[in-house]
């Protein structure tokens, strides 16, 4: 299924399919919207517009968002979480792991 997530940093709307957490541009953690694929692409260009605006306003945004909680039961999470010492909210954790592994990537090409 498709689903909608704004990324702060990149301020950018995603339709992405499954609950993913961390921007597929930057890294940054996602906030997953509420709306919903087909109510999204109903919108015309001026709506579309209005809402990544509003998606923009903190306040706005967390009235817009919606917690995906089912990946709380998943193998992946709970191997995350015993990793997870600092105690890191998950996207946070996500965010980090992803930034260093293309770092390591990076480095590994300049060799």
């Amino acid at each position: 299924m498709m689903y909608m997530h704004y990324c702060k940093r990149c301020h950018r709307i995603f339709m992405l399919n499954g609950h993913k957490m961390i921007c597929p541009k930057c890294a940054d953690p996602l906030t997953e919207l509420h709306i919903s694929y087909m109510d999204y692409v109903e919108m015309d260009m001026a709506q579309r517009d209005a809402f990544k605006n509003a998606c923009a306003d903190e306040s706005q945004l967390d009235r817009l968002k919606t917690t995906y909680r089912m990946y709380k039961y998943s193998k992946w999470y709970k191997e995350l979480q015993a990793q997870n010492k600092s105690n890191l909210p998950i996207t946070t954790l996500l965010a980090a792991m992803t930034r260093q592994s293309t770092e390591e990537r990076d480095l590994q090409h300049i060799h």
